[in-house]
């Protein structure tokens, strides 16, 4: 049941996404921006997001901190809000070192769903031929120079930002940013969509600087990482998969059984064909068969968000 809202909401009824001839080409291959409106609207003003958080389920919201340097992802922690009210909320991050993760907004607030839809039928409507499946719209509400550190998804993803400016990193999906092994380990859930990062592996980045108004997105699995700049930030984080994308993702799976099972050295072709397909159907089996053996990695609760701490947390005990 979704919560009633605090206040009136009006829910954008377009976009406003700008979808060019060379957008439709590079769909799925290409680094992209679009512009879209959505930065406009009264759902994200400091009043919107913090009835939003009023609204969201506590048990699903993800705060984090995180340190400074590029490296150094063991500093990435997970932390606890308690019972501050959502513009208490915000006003500790506006000042703080947090990161909140609002996953899955389309499946648990009204305005959210109605937007998801909104934004998915404008995408669709500007890529002939492209259908999306499991639709995530994800908010992410962010304090001055937090960052997430280098990883990759294994969905499509499409950042739209909507308050402040992030710096973005991405990068090519081919070793030795991501080799082949390092993305089946992830596919098949052995390891955590977070790895190594070497500081040199921005020499072969696209760097973009995203501003309220524009949307950035990637080819499926393209290793990236994110620096907000010094303000605070405000982004929808949108995961979603198509068949091929799909395809893709279930014949990684395959390969990554093959390689460890019987010892063959698949390959991953960039465009999916009839061998994807067929690794794609053996797949299904599988997951049957291994249900049950993904990683899970033990996280730990070390922080409450505390508006009168210097950084917006106090550590607690684990």
């Amino acid at each position: 049941m979704f919560d009633t809202p605090a206040m009136p909401l009006t829910v954008p009824t377009k976009s406003g996404l700008t979808v060019t001839d060379a957008h439709r080409e590079g769909w799925g291959r290409w680094v992209m921006t679009y512009s879209h409106g959505l930065h406009t609207s009264p759902l994200f003003s400091d009043a919107g997001l913090a009835d939003l958080l009023d609204r969201y389920p506590r048990s699903m919201m993800n705060v984090y901190t995180m340190g400074s340097g590029t490296t150094d992802r063991e500093t990435f922690r997970r932390g606890e809000v308690g019972a501050l009210s959502g513009a208490e909320l915000l006003e500790t991050v506006k000042r703080g070192r947090l990161w909140i993760n609002l996953r899955q907004t389309n499946h648990h607030d009204p305005a959210m769903t109605a937007l998801c839809d909104v934004m998915f039928a404008e995408l669709e409507a500007g890529h002939p031929g492209v259908r999306t499946l499991k639709r995530d719209l994800g908010i992410l509400i962010s304090s001055p120079r937090a960052q997430v550190y280098y990883h990759l998804d294994i969905p499509l993803v499409t950042l739209w930002q909507i308050r402040g400016v992030k710096r973005a990193w991405v990068y090519p999906v081919s070793a030795p940013y991501i080799g082949e092994e390092a993305l089946e380990r992830i596919v098949l859930k052995e390891t955590e969509e977070e790895f190594d990062f070497d500081p040199a592996f921005d020499n072969g980045a696209q760097v973009f600087d995203l501003n309220p108004g524009e949307m950035l997105t990637w080819p499926q699995n393209a290793p990236h990482r994110i620096v907000n700049h010094d303000m605070l930030n405000v982004s929808l984080s949108v995961e979603f998969m198509t068949v091929p994308a799909l395809v893709r993702a279930n014949a990684i799976y395959t390969n990554g059984l093959m390689r460890r099972q019987l010892g063959l050295r698949p390959q991953l072709n960039a465009q999916v064909g009839l061998g994807e397909w067929a690794k794609a159907g053996v797949a299904r089996g599988l997951k049957a068969v291994r249900a049950g053996r993904a990683y899970q990695r033990p996280i730990r609760t070390t922080f409450r968000v505390d508006p009168t701490a210097e950084q917006g947390f106090r550590d607690i005990s684990a």
